[in-house]
């Protein structure tokens, strides 16, 4: 379904990415994983769309991309194909606009339905990620962080993608909402079919959602393979530290000036 090679890009004499290669199935889910500045999200984007790359090829279910900046109707194209759902989708929603009349205009922007397909497929959108008509009716502020990071998802899958792509899309909320949305986009891969391009640095939720990934540092692929390869038998050094970094079950902090608690 992707297959991205060789990957690059440039800010100046600064090297986000660097020649980052990896291919994602159909149905498939990868995880990409690293510290904050690994060039994870910059990837991401590029694969989006919303960055060009200085160098390498991206193609998707075949298709290789052109070069360059997009017109309009490349980038409802490419929108069908990808869709990306963001960290804060606060920020990301229109404040003003009502969260059915958002997945609304995002059906309407993919597809031709009469009035009556189109409230239907608003409603099938939104019971699909666990919203109700009540939700559908509020603006963004009158939902919690994670009704709204749902209605994100409801308006990403409006375009019935072939790839989902992620981007901290629960590093903002509480660990039980965390659990709930990992559960959802589970449960959406199986009934949907679409792949999942998870790009995270919390290696606890990559078991609960991906199949494979890869690991970064400084803009490079330092390893990757099968996620319970990579988490339970480590070769990197890099991503040895990340997983010693995770806290175990029964940690507690420190006291400062004092032992560590039992």
């Amino acid at each position: 379904m992707l297959d991205v090679r060789n990957l690059r890009k440039e800010y100046g004499d600064f090297v986000a990415v660097d020649d980052v290669a990896f291919s994602l199935p159909e149905r498939g889910s990868l995880a990409i994983v690293g510290e904050s500045g690994s060039g994870k999200t910059t990837t991401a984007r590029m694969v989006a769309g919303l960055e060009i790359p200085t160098g390498g090829h991206v193609a998707v279910a075949g298709r290789e991309r052109r070069p360059g900046r997009p017109g309009s109707r490349e980038r409802r194209a490419r929108g069908r194909q990808i869709q990306m759902v963001f960290q804060d989708p606060y920020s990301s929603l229109d404040r003003r606009q009502r969260v059915g009349d958002a997945v609304a205009e995002a059906v309407r922007l993919h597809r031709r339905l009469p009035a009556d397909g189109l409230r239907a497929r608003v409603a099938e959108l939104l019971d699909m990620v666990g919203l109700d008509d009540r939700q559908a009716r509020a603006l963004p502020r009158a939902l919690s962080g994670g009704q709204r990071q749902r209605a994100a998802i409801a308006r990403a899958l409006a375009a019935e993608p072939q790839v989902l792509i992620l981007d901290e899309a629960i590093a903002a909320l509480d660990v039980s909402i965390q659990a709930q949305i990992l559960g959802l986009l589970a449960r959406i891969r199986a009934e949907t079919g679409t792949a999942l391009l998870f790009i995270t640095h919390d290696l606890g939720a990559v078991r609960h959602v991906s199949d494979d990934v890869l690991v970064m540092q400084a803009g490079r692929v330092v390893e990757r393979g099968p996620v319970a390869a990579v988490l339970d038998d480590p070769q990197d050094p890099y991503t040895q530290r990340l997983i010693a970094s995770i806290p175990k079950p029964g940690w507690k902090p420190r006291r400062r000036g004092g032992p560590a608690a039992a």
